[in-house]
C-alpha cells in the first residue's frame, strides 16, 4: 500500500474536537494577555511557576528528548535499524519545542519582552542559557524536519541540499550538544531552592537526574508513538525497534535509579522516604510506578509482548511527568501559601496540547512521516 493511501485524513471528529479546544485556549490566552497573570492564574510570589511551566516547559522538553536520542543512535552510532522512527521522533521533538515556546510566551509576565534574552545577554544566568539553547535547538529541529516539507511545496532542490551529510551531521551533533545543555539546565533552575524543595528531590545532582530521566522518557515516547501510530494507521508493529527501545529505556532507568538512591544515601535522606505524608507517597509513586515497575516489565520476557511494552512505557512517561510536577510545585513549601491551577490555566494548557496533537496529525496527513517504516 502506498504512503498516500496510508495517510489519514486531516479532518475527522477528533480533529474537530482539537480545534474546539484550541479555540477555547486561544480565547482564554487573549484574556490572560489583556488582564495579566494575576487575573488568569493562581500563581503567587510563593508559587511563581505552576501548571504552565510544569507541562509546557519541563514536561514538554523532556518528552521531546526522543528527537536527539534517536538522531544520535542513527547518525552518530550508526544504528540504522532505528532509522524508520527517526522522522516521527524528530517531528515529535519539533512540535514539542514549538509548544514550549508558546507556553513560555504565555507564561512570561511581560510577554512582549520574550525576545530580550536574545539581545540582552546575561552569561551568568541559567535561564539565559536555557532560552538560547531552546531557540537554537528549535532551529536545528526545523532544519532537520524541513526537507520533507520542502519536497511537498515543490522545492526538492533545497530539500536535497539539506539532506547532504555535510549539513545533516553537523545539525545532529549540534542538536545533541544543545539538548544536553538545556535538559540538564532545567534541573539546575531548582538548585537555588534548597530550603523550599523537599529533601527527597533536592540534590546538587538535579541537572544530571533531569538529563537521565529525559533520555528514558524520550525513548518511551518514541515507543508509545510507534505503537499508537501502527494501531491508528493499520501498520505492522516495528517489533525489533520496540524491543531495542525497551532495552535502552530500562538500562537508562537503572542508571537513574542507582544514581538517585546512592545520592539519597550519601546525603543521609533515605529516612525521608518512610516519614509518611504527601511527599513520601509522591516519592514512592514516582519511583515504584515510574521507575522500578517499568524496569521489571521491560527487562523481562514481558518485553516480548507489544502491549506490555506499551504499558511499561506509559508508566515511564507518567513517572517523569510526576517527577517534573513534584519538583516544580507539588513538593515545594510555599511558606504558608498554596497553589492549585485555575480553570483558565487548565484551559490554556489543554489548548496548547490540542495544538500539538493537531500539528502532528497535519504533518502525518500531508508528509511522508512513516515512509521509511513501510519500506
Amino acid at each position: 500500500m502506498t504512503q498516500e493511501k496510508r495517510n489519514p485524513s486531516l479532518f475527522s471528529g477528533g480533529t474537530l474536537l482539537l480545534l474546539l479546544l484550541m479555540a477555547l485556549g486561544g480565547v482564554v490566552t487573549l484574556y490572560r494577555m489583556a488582564k495579566g497573570l494575576g487575573a488568569a492564574t493562581n500563581l503567587s510570589d510563593e508559587y511563581p511557576w505552576g501548571l504552565w511551566v510544569a507541562v509546557d516547559v519541563l514536561t514538554g522538553v523532556a518528552l521531546a528528548a526522543g528527537g536527539f536520542a534517536i538522531a544520535a543512535a542513527v547518525y552518530i552510532f550508526n544504528m540504522k535499524k532505528y532509522k524508520p522512527v527517526a522522522k516521527p521522533a524528530i517531528l515529535t521533538a519539533f512540535i514539542g519545542y514549538l509548544i514550549v515556546i508558546v507556553g513560555l510566551v504565555i507564561d512570561i509576565g511581560k510577554p512582549a519582552s520574550f525576545w530580550h534574552p536574545l539581545v540582552m545577554w546575561q552569561g551568568h544566568s541559567v535561564m539565559f542559557e536555557v532560552v538560547w539553547c531552546i531557540t537554537l535547538y528549535t532551529t536545528v529541529l526545523a532544519l532537520e524536519f524541513a526537507p520533507d516539507l520542502l519536497d511537498r511545496i515543490g522545492m526538492a532542490g533545497l530539500a536535497k541540499v539539506l539532506r547532504q551529510k555535510v549539513i545533516l551531521y553537523p545539525l545532529v551533533i549540534a542538536g545533541i550538544t544543545l539538548s544536553y545543555l538545556h535538559q540538564s539546565s532545567l534541573g539546575a533552575f531548582f538548585l537555588i531552592t534548597p530550603h523550599k524543595l523537599h529533601g527527597l528531590w533536592y540534590t546538587p545532582l538535579l541537572p544530571q537526574l533531569f538529563y537521565l530521566s529525559a533520555i528514558a522518557v524520550g525513548l518511551a515516547m518514541v515507543s508509545f508513538e510507534s505503537i499508537m501510530s501502527s494501531r491508528a494507521f493499520n501498520r505492522a508493529y516495528e517489533t525489533d525497534i520496540l524491543k531495542g527501545l525497551a532495552k535502552g529505556t530500562w538500562i537508562t532507568l537503572v542508571i537513574y535509579l542507582v544514581v538517585r538512591l546512592v545520592d539519597l544515601l550519601a546525603q543521609g535522606k533515605v529516612g525521608l522516604i518512610f516519614t509518611g505524608g504527601t511527599a513520601s507517597l509522591l516519592f514512592l509513586l514516582e519511583m515504584v510506578g515510574g521507575v522500578i515497575l517499568p524496569i521489571f516489565l521491560l527487562a523481562t520476557r514481558s518485553a516480548e509482548n507489544v502491549s506490555s511494552i506499551l504499558w511499561a512505557q506509559v508508566l515511564v512517561i507518567a513517572g517523569v511527568i510526576l517527577n517534573r510536577f513534584n519538583v516544580n510545585f507539588l513538593t515545594q513549601s510555599g511558606h504558608g501559601g498554596s497553589y492549585f491551577p485555575s480553570a483558565m490555566e487548565m484551559a490554556i494548557t489543554v489548548g496548547i496540547i490540542a495544538l500539538g496533537l493537531f500539528l502532528y496529525r497535519a504533518a502525518v496527513a500531508y508528509l511522508p512521516i512513516f515512509s521509511q517504516a513501510e519500506e
